[in-house]
């Protein structure tokens, strides 16, 4: 019998930023906006992710779910100007789920006070339309309309760093954080429609808490997923950009799932 065709949607990926903490290249930093269904994911939140968002037209307001891996400021730095946003600009209409790991909610708040240390009175507008999740490694929950899985990366000791499965709308994207080599990825991963794995450094492997291109090349074969892409690339790899073999994300790119 011929196979019954799949009822799953299709997934439209934004690269919002693909740079590392130097802003490499001029690249935006962390932020990745997953689209299914008029449901709106978004990935890790960079200190440039508002005005990603602003130049592709994605109303900030309209973003059902934040991810976020780890407590990096180039990872999570933009969420006060987001939250900015929503309290003078565009508030959300609906309430906005934030997850990712332990003290998240504490720190995001306690950087917005410093950035804007008179909006503390106003911001109890939005803080009650902000509901924050905290994600631990072995996690596997249901966030709104996907399911987040987690591990814990080889990227920083005293506190943890994600990577994260979304199975979402039968599709599953995978995400690796921030993460040294770790052979839990390959597990992880398996099966993806989608690998979005760090790539920091090319001549540097000896350094153990990011991703080196070498590395990534030898094991390539061993990720059993439909496709991988390459992101958070630091000046290394762009300067290596003639010998990769492995597909490369740019700041705008966009894909379907």
């Amino acid at each position: 019998m011929p196979k019954a065709p799949s009822t799953a949607s299709s997934i439209d990926v934004s690269f919002l930023g693909t740079g590392d903490a130097f802003a490499s290249g001029g690249r935006l930093q962390s932020g990745y906006l997953l689209t299914a269904n008029n449901y709106r994911v978004l990935m890790e939140a960079g200190p440039t992710v508002l005005p990603a968002l602003k130049r592709s037209r994605i109303p900030p307001e309209d973003i059902d779910l934040i991810l976020i891996s780890h407590l990096h400021g180039d990872h999570f730095g933009g969420l006060p100007f987001l939250i900015l946003n929503y309290l003078w600009e565009n508030p959300p209409s609906k309430p906005i789920t934030i997850a990712g790991p332990k003290h998240l909610e504490e720190r995001t708040w306690r950087l917005f006070r410093t950035m804007f240390p008179n909006s503390g009175a106003d911001a109890e507008r939005v803080r009650r339309q902000l509901r924050f999740v905290v994600l631990e490694p072995g996690d596997n929950r249901r966030l709104g309309r996907i399911r987040v899985a987690a591990i814990r990366t080889p990227h920083m000791r005293r506190e943890a760093s994600l990577a994260l499965k979304l199975t979402f709308d039968g599709k599953t994207i995978v995400f690796s954080g921030d993460s040294g080599w770790t052979e839990d990825l390959v597990a992880f991963a398996a099966g993806a429609d989608l690998f979005m794995c760090e790539c920091t450094y090319f001549e540097s492997s000896h350094l153990d808490f990011h991703m080196n291109y070498p590395e990534l090349q030898r094991q390539r074969s061993r990720f059993d997923v439909g496709r991988m892409i390459l992101t958070h690339v630091g000046r290394e790899v762009l300067g290596h950009q003639h010998e990769l073999n492995i597909e490369t994300a740019s700041d705008g790119m966009t894909l379907q799932v």
